[in-house]
């Protein structure tokens, strides 16, 4: 199973740490560090952080113009 396919394709506007960490195929905890370093986007909602899904796969993404690209 494409993990990056089925993150694009749900519906759902945020994800959790655990599920970027499954997605990423990394440790939470590297997930964790990833937050509080500014490199993975998130939101504080209360006591739960959540990453918004599009930015985070935005950087994930095969189709962004390269520098230099003239499209």
């Amino acid at each position: 199973m494409d993990l990056l396919k089925a993150a694009r394709e749900d519906g759902h506007a945020t994800l959790t740490r655990a599920e970027v960490a499954r997605l990423l195929r990394i440790d939470p905890r590297t997930v964790n560090e990833g937050i509080r370093e500014g490199t993975i986007p998130s939101v504080r909602v209360g006591r739960r952080v959540l990453i918004p899904r599009e930015p985070l796969l935005e950087m994930f993404s095969t189709s962004q113009q390269k520098p230099g690209d003239d499209r």
